[in-house]
Order: structure tokens, then C-alpha cells, then sequence
């Protein structure tokens, strides 16, 4: 199939959803000898707009999972402002280490109301948005190399597609879509923090860089340490201030960071193991009509999704 056109379209708050789809994009185009094309749709700014594609087109479409799911202020603009036009697209998700659940499968899905036709997917590691000792300083360069790796497979694939496929990709999670993820206390009750804020300490400088850097333009332009809008912790303003000046003090926000924290796979301050990144890092590149069936008795569609081959930054895997 021949491609016309590259693009990397995402949202991404600290940077980690950016820099793993310009990554895949640029892989793919120096095997399909194109540029990529940019669509950041991070700034409130952006989803005033429309954005249609074609047939011909190959688009790397990423966001971040919130709470095992495409982020609930978000999840509209993705269903609304993206005519695919028939052009092919890629899912792919950052999580911070917990579980991406069904983050995944619900933008493939997504896309596929959009009139894309989804070839494969993936899920990577990115440091967490509560967190800099959660999956710390990745995406690094082992996940880089993956990303690499797919990207190569992913436009051989396209490259040698008849036409769109009929199917949509396959990807890990449970169709119907559960529900969002909800923290818990200390005695197992539900914990919200929905509506939790960041508070500003006395080191800010009024620079305003948190306000243009929030994607909700939830903060006062006069008053910085004012959050009159929603906020959906993504963690820009307090990655991003300079002064370090932004953070959240809610004692239930806090100790969710802090069971989260405890419950990585790899612990807050050690690197993973081979191991732990295989099971951290999934890459969705073969067929639709793999054989195989759904390997988890939880999920509703069980054993009807059938599987495609996975591949790991340590070996490929017969199914996921």
C-alpha cells in the first residue's frame, strides 16, 4: 500500500507520549522515505481545531493513560475532532508503570470510529505523571530501541499492505471497556481526587510558564497559585516550573502516590530487570487474523479476540 503521508499526532503534558510517538514516526519515515507531519493536540488551543486525514495517510496516534483508560476530559476530543478518512493508525499509550488496562484497546477503538483503520499498536513505559522516581527517566534508551525497532516493522507492514485491513489491530484489554481505575485508602475504600489542585509555594516568581504549559488552561494568568479551572493531574506545572514551586499536598492524593510507588513492578528506585521490561512493554505488530485466542478469563470477550504476535525488547513471544 502505498503511503502518502506520515503523521505523529499526540497529547502529551510532560513529554513522555511526545517523545516516544516522534520517535515511531520518524523511525517509520526513514524506511518510507518521509517526514512526519505534527499534530499536538496538548494545549486547549489545539482541540478548537478539526484534523482530517485520507487514504494514503499513516498516522502514530498517542496519549497517556490515566487511570487504565484514554483520560476521561480527553476521551470527547479524541471521539470528535479526527475524521480518519480511511487512513491507517497506530495506538499508542504511555503509562507510568502501573497498568495500562484498557487504555489501549480504547483508543484503537476510538480511532476505528474515526474512520482510521488501526495496523498495530503499543504500550510504553513513561515516567510517571505523580511521580520522578516512578518508572524514573523513561522512556530511556532501552525503550527508545524498541520504539526503533517497531517502527521498522510498522511501515515493512504498511508498506506491504494490499489494502486497509478489514479488522481492527489487535491489542491487550477487555472489550467492553471497564470502568476507570479508582484508588483505594488503607481499608479498601474508594478514594476520589478528582478534584484535587496543586498548590504554589512561596519559590514562585509569577512566570507564568505553568499557566501556558497547562493543557486545561486551568490556572490564573493574574494569579498562578489560583486554579480555578479543572485539573486532571497530568503533572506539567509541577515537572515543568523552573522554581519547583508547584505540588499537591491532598493526604489522599499523596498516599495514592505513595501505593503506587510501592506497587511498581520494579520498585520506586531500582531499574527493571530484562524480564520486568518484557512485561512492561507491548508491541502489537502482526496480523489480524493470527490464530489464537484471548488469554484472560476476566475479560468479557474471552476467548473470542484473537491474538497476533508480540513483540518485547527482549524477544518476540508467541502471544501476549
Amino acid at each position: 500500500m502505498k503511503i502518502k503521508k506520515l503523521y505523529a499526532v499526540y497529547f502529551s503534558a510532560t513529554g513522555t507520549t511526545e517523545k516516544i510517538v516522534r520517535r515511531i514516526a520518524d523511525g517509520a519515515g526513514a524506511v518510507l522515505g518521509l517526514a512526519a507531519e505534527t499534530v499536538d493536540f496538548t494545549l486547549p488551543a489545539a482541540r478548537k481545531e478539526h484534523y482530517s486525514f485520507e487514504e494514503g495517510d499513516l498516522v502514530i496516534f498517542g496519549v497517556p493513560v490515566y487511570a487504565g483508560r484514554v483520560p476521561n476530559l480527553l476521551l470527547p476530543f479524541v471521539q470528535s475532532g479526527f475524521s480518519g478518512g480511511g487512513a491507517l493508525a497506530v495506538p499508542v499509550v504511555l503509562y507510568g508503570n502501573r497498568n495500562y488496562d484498557d487504555g489501549l484497546i480504547e483508543l484503537r477503538n476510538t480511532l476505528e470510529a474515526d474512520g482510521f483503520h488501526t495496523v498495530a499498536g503499543a504500550a510504553f513505559i513513561g515516567e510517571h505523571s505523580f511521580s520522578y522516581t516512578l518508572a524514573a527517566h523513561r522512556p530511556d534508551e532501552q525503550d527508545l530501541a524498541v520504539a526503533d525497532r517497531f517502527a521498522r516493522q510498522l511501515a515493512e507492514k504498511a508498506a506491504a499492505l494490499p489494502a486497509a485491513p478489514s479488522e481492527p489491530a489487535y491489542v491487550n484489554g477487555c472489550d467492553p471497556i471497564r470502568p476507570y481505575y479508582t484508588p483505594r485508602d488503607r481499608k479498601g475504600n474508594p478514594v476520589n481526587i478528582l478534584k484535587v489542585k496543586p498548590k504554589t509555594s512561596d519559590a514562585c516568581v509569577k512566570c507564568g510558564l505553568c499557566v501556558k504549559k497547562c493543557p486545561m488552561g486551568a490556572i490564573d494568568p493574574a494569579d498562578p497559585s489560583n486554579v480555578p479551572g479543572i485539573c486532571i493531574k497530568c503533572g506539567a506545572c509541577v515537572k515543568k516550573c523552573p522554581k519547583g514551586a508547584k505540588y499537591y499536598d491532598d493526604e489522599k492524593y499523596l498516599y495514592h502516590q505513595h501505593e503506587l510507588r510501592r506497587a511498581s513492578p520494579a520498585g520506586p528506585s531500582r531499574k527493571p530487570s530484562s524480564a520486568e521490561r518484557g512485561a512492561e512493554v507491548r508491541v502489537h505488530i502482526g496480523p489480524a487474523h493470527s490464530s489464537g485466542v484471548c488469554s484472560n478469563p476476566a475479560c468479557p470477550s474471552f476467548p473470542k479476540i484473537r491474538l497476533t504476535r508480540c513483540i518485547t525488547d527482549d524477544a518476540a513471544r508467541p502471544f501476549c
